[in-house]
């Protein structure tokens, strides 16, 4: 059987959140029922603020990981005498 709930929510978070399930293809209503069918049936819910890495972001950890992979890497530096020497060459 299922039931209605009124929620008083601020409208401009209502439609971001409206954005943010449309993204993924999915109902605001959808994503409500997910969160509280997940709380009641564990107990928990589960809240994030990890934050996200930009796609520039994201190219520079790719290259760097490459650089890494190909031995082109520097250090580690035991002082910062011996970095800074290192980046001034």
């Amino acid at each position: 059987m299922k039931t209605q709930v009124n929620l008083k929510i601020d409208s401009s978070i209502k439609r971001n959140a409206q954005k943010r399930a449309k993204e993924l293809g999915l109902s605001l209503s959808s994503i409500v029922n997910a969160t509280l069918s997940q709380f009641a049936r564990t107990g928990e819910l589960e809240l994030s603020t990890a934050p996200r890495m930009t796609p520039y972001l994201e190219e520079l950890v790719a290259e760097a990981r490459k650089e890494y992979l190909a031995g082109k890497t520097s250090g580690p530096f035991s002082i910062a005498d011996e970095l800074m020497k290192h980046l001034a060459s």
